[in-house]
């Protein structure tokens, strides 16, 4: 039988005029990238020697990401392509083949990133528990900081235990061409955070708990976007005003992250009884959490302190779950509180 993608609410119109746009984009950019390389490379070595930051190279160490990036895209492209014309977009060879062919593209491409990024800016990983996540199923709490950790948890618990990842990603990021055509050929879901809809959303983020094995997991970022100060104080006054004054106190304690979006982790804590639940906390992104600070070298030479933590099932309370995330929240935040003290990333 034929594989049917998961429902999006896209239209074929609207797959493919975005697919329109932003396939020729990275193309285009691609080619310049190559053909131009002399000239940015000896342009980024002599700003960053004006600059007097020739031992840690900011500029040039940046636009060699950028060079990785759309070498990924173009490669990941290519080989979703492939995958789709050998098996006749998952006719020959059965649905399941098709799908864990296209798990592990998703793997390798966000596994590639990390690791090419780890390399070009000279950073340190350090990962504490990475052992938790050996086996499924899972539902991953992700702290989101930046760009950076869309691939943290592919690199740290996907690829070295070959977990099939269900993500729930913002809907900007279907302007990537590899997440937009792997990724909708897989069970992730895309959210429109400024939807009316917002029950729609739910909806789609509780069915990705749906047929979970021990070889799979599904992963989401509570906060739904990065921190700063204006935000968490904005999220605890609306927790105020919904009436959640339990919630609200433990938030207004916070110093290094947002209170959690309720709406999206209950709604896998409810589709998913018995799931395990790992909180992944990070710290030493925050150096790519707004372009200025990642031109810069906030990176260069960073370590990435990770560490992971495994509830079970059976601690999780049946009641009160809003009370009870906010407070596992509540140790993220004291974990990372101890490691940047000064925690203020922007969106």
């Amino acid at each position: 039988m034929r594989p049917r993608p998961p429902d999006r609410g896209d239209s074929f119109w609207s797959i493919w005029s975005r697919r329109a746009l932003s396939l020729p984009a990275h193309l285009g950019l691609a080619v310049l990238c190559v053909a131009t390389a002399p000239v940015w490379v000896i342009a980024a070595l002599a700003t960053d020697a004006v600059t007097g930051k020739l031992r840690t190279l900011p500029r040039s160490r940046a636009l060699a990401f950028f060079a990785l990036y759309l070498g990924c895209e173009l490669a990941g492209v290519a080989v979703a392509g492939l995958l789709w014309l050998f098996t006749g977009g998952g006719w020959l060879g059965g649905a399941e083949r098709y799908r864990q062919a296209n798990f592990s593209l998703q793997r390798v491409w966000a596994n590639t990133l990390f690791h090419g990024a780890l390399f070009l800016f000279s950073m340190k990983l350090e990962v504490e528990g990475a052992e938790l996540a050996q086996r499924g199923p899972l539902l991953l709490f992700v702290r989101h900081s930046s760009t950076a950790d869309t691939v943290l948890a592919a690199a740290i618990v996907a690829s070295p235990h070959r977990l099939a990842l269900r993500y729930v990603l913002k809907r900007e990021l279907l302007w990537d061409p590899c997440l937009d055509i792997v990724g909708r050929r897989l069970p992730n879901a895309f959210i429109d955070r400024a939807s009316r809809r917002s029950h729609g959303e739910v909806r789609a983020i509780a069915k990705l708990a749906q047929n979970l094995d021990p070889s799979s997991a599904v992963l989401i970022y509570p906060e739904g976007t990065r921190f700063s100060a204006q935000k968490l104080t904005a999220a605890v006054a609306a927790l105020r005003a919904r009436g959640n004054a339990a919630c609200a106190e433990i938030a207004a304690g916070f110093q290094s992250v947002l209170p959690p979006r309720l709406g999206g982790p209950l709604a896998l804590l409810e589709a998913a009884p018995g799931v395990d639940v790992v909180f992944v906390e990070h710290v030493g992104f925050e150096g790519a959490a707004t372009f200025a600070q990642f031109w810069s070298g906030a990176l260069v030479r960073q370590t990435i302190h990770v560490r992971l933590r495994r509830v079970a099932a059976a601690e999780i309370p049946p009641h009160r779950r809003d009370r009870w995330l906010f407070e596992r929240w509540s140790e993220t935040d004291r974990w990372i509180s101890a490691r940047t003290p000064r925690a203020g990333a922007t969106r």
